[in-house]
């Protein structure tokens, strides 16, 4: 028995089958985009643990940080006795989020935390109780966040009651719009139901915060129009709400700015951060208007491990390599070539719908129609699989599960993106000829 097969037959035993797996192989080391088994056994990663790995598994430049700050301190605790990368973490982000008003940042552990937290800070800021976030959303799994998150399966089945006054603003999705409308008929149209749903749904003064991905994540990549999001979050400006970026999965490169809300020339209130702020250590923040980062009393909002510092050395680290590296011109790069590579295929699979992609944040959508835009959830789950299998690792997404979805490390070589595409080129083969 190899030392795959024993422990796929231990977690088979010990590990909660609730947790899912898009791979079944297991990492024994990995470095840039290329994940080895314990047999030797190289696997391309076009997943980076879900958008955690921008910079790539092992930079050097990170684990040599990490290293270093071991030998210092593991973790005294921030609210015990404070230390440096904490506090020189929050000036460089700070300075790098967008806004050119007065900042402040507070580190937690996980992205659903940084929601809950910015939840807290602008219930207590403004004095109001409901959040709005929109449908397709995706913002967490703890019962705030998983009540602000759109998808029902397979994370909220089950699991309620849910929390109450969170309220799901209707979204775009211009692949899906009526074909009798044109663009800028369906952007108009989007931005009269946004502005109706506090008429019909929830009264604006009531409301503390709209939290909204500017590209939404496990909905598919969807990427919204410029002038609804500016519609928002004028909105949200004339009606005195918060406005929360949830950049968790779109920020640090990955869309080729540092923050997707760039793309939007939008300045949001309050910022969330995680994934790959800290090259895969547990850390998230809230970034955003120092009046509302101070609203809560000392005491009231952090936590335990809050902060880490070895997690905060990383990220230290991180921004550095980003910096270094180039690493948002190289996220535009990256989707270019997939852009590329996708025109041709669209001409020769017919169950390609829509390639869509902001930077190197790119998904493309399976149909059985390409008429009817018809999702092929099924078709998209062999393409993954076959992918998997053959020493790929893909993950799918969208509400309809028929969504392959591609968030590489943008250190990838030319060598190893080549050979991951020629995987998927042999998974999209599979599909045509299963047609």
């Amino acid at each position: 028995m190899t030392r795959t097969e024993e422990l796929q037959k231990k977690r088979e035993k010990y590990v909660s089958r609730s947790v899912s797996n898009g791979n079944l192989s297991i990492a024994d080391h990995a470095y840039g985009a290329t994940v080895t088994d314990p047999e030797g056994k190289e696997l391309i990663d076009f997943a980076g643990a879900i958008g955690v790995q921008n910079v790539g598994h092992t930079h050097p430049k990170v684990t040599q940080a990490v290293k270093n700050q071991v030998d210092r301190y593991l973790h005294p605790g921030f609210n015990c006795i404070m230390y440096d990368g904490y506090i020189e973490l929050a000036e460089k982000l700070c300075h790098l989020t967008p806004g050119s008003f007065d900042k402040k940042a507070i580190f937690l552990n996980s992205g659903a935390e940084a929601v809950e937290n910015a939840v807290k800070m602008s219930r207590k800021y403004t004095g109001r109780n409901a959040v709005v976030s929109f449908k397709r959303g995706y913002h967490g799994r703890t019962n705030l966040t998983m009540s602000m998150t759109s998808k029902v399966k397979p994370y909220k089945n089950g699991f309620g009651p849910f929390a109450s006054d969170i309220y799901p603003a209707p979204f775009p999705y211009l692949y899906r719009k009526h074909p009798a409308l044109t663009d800028e008929e369906y952007i108009n149209q989007s931005i009269k139901e946004f502005k109706d749903f506090f008429i019909e749904t929830v009264a604006p003064e009531n409301v503390a915060c709209v939290v909204m991905e500017p590209v939404q994540g496990e909905g598919g990549f969807i990427i919204p129009p410029k002038r609804f999001v500016q519609e928002v979050v004028e909105f949200c400006r004339t009606h005195g709400i918060i406005f929360v970026a949830d950049e968790i999965q779109t920020g640090f490169g990955r869309t080729g700015k540092w923050f997707a809300s760039e793309h939007f020339d939008i300045e949001p209130d309050l910022m969330l951060v995680s994934k790959s702020l800290a090259a895969g250590l547990p850390l998230s923040g809230v970034v955003g208007r120092s009046e509302i980062l101070d609203a809560a009393e000392p005491g009231e909002l952090g936590g335990t491990f809050a902060g880490n510092p070895v997690a905060c050395a990383a990220a230290l680290a991180v921004i550095d390599v980003i910096e270094e590296e180039d690493l948002c011109n190289k996220a535009e790069r990256i989707g270019q070539k997939l852009e590329d590579v996708f025109n041709i295929y669209k001409d020769k699979y017919a169950f390609i719908g829509e390639f869509r992609r902001l930077g190197a944040m790119v998904a493309v959508e399976i149909v059985s129609d390409d008429e009817e835009k018809t999702p092929d959830k099924a078709l998209a789950g062999q393409i993954a699989r076959y992918a998997n299998d053959n020493g790929l690792i893909l993950l799918s997404a969208g509400i309809y599960g028929n969504v392959i979805r591609f968030l590489m490390p943008l250190v990838i070589t030319d060598d190893e993106l080549n050979k991951g595409l020629d995987i998927l080129d042999a998974a999209l083969e599979e599909a045509g000829e299963a047609q």
